[in-house]
């Protein structure tokens, strides 16, 4: 909280003061208020993603059963690669690094 001389006017509260920006970085109210609205924005897509992952687990497990109660192995590699291209193709390069801890967190590590 920054502190004013109280001899010295002061035509606007000082952000600082206000409270309203303490947790965000902001400099203006206005901004902070931007970024309240965003985080909690963030957050709530932060905990549908989170769902979706965990549901992605679930038929992956159901598919690793499946295939290996078939004979077959836990993993298919090739379908790996395809899933890999798929999030390189649509986020780039940091989209293969989430798509391999996507594929770790369904089947584990290989």
């Amino acid at each position: 909280m920054t502190i004013t001389n109280p001899t010295t006017p002061s035509a606007a509260p000082s952000v600082e003061s206000t409270g309203s920006t303490d947790t965000t970085g902001a400099r203006t109210p206005e901004a902070a208020d931007l970024i309240g609205d965003a985080r909690e924005r963030i957050d709530a897509l932060d905990d549908r993603i989170i769902g979706l992952v965990q549901e992605r687990m679930a038929v992956s497990a159901a598919v690793q059963r499946a295939r290996m109660s078939s004979g077959g192995r836990r993993i298919h590699l090739s379908r790996e690669n395809e899933i890999l291209g798929r999030y390189r193709d649509a986020l780039g390069r940091p989209g293969t690094a989430l798509a391999m801890t996507l594929l770790e967190l369904s089947r584990g590590r290989i």
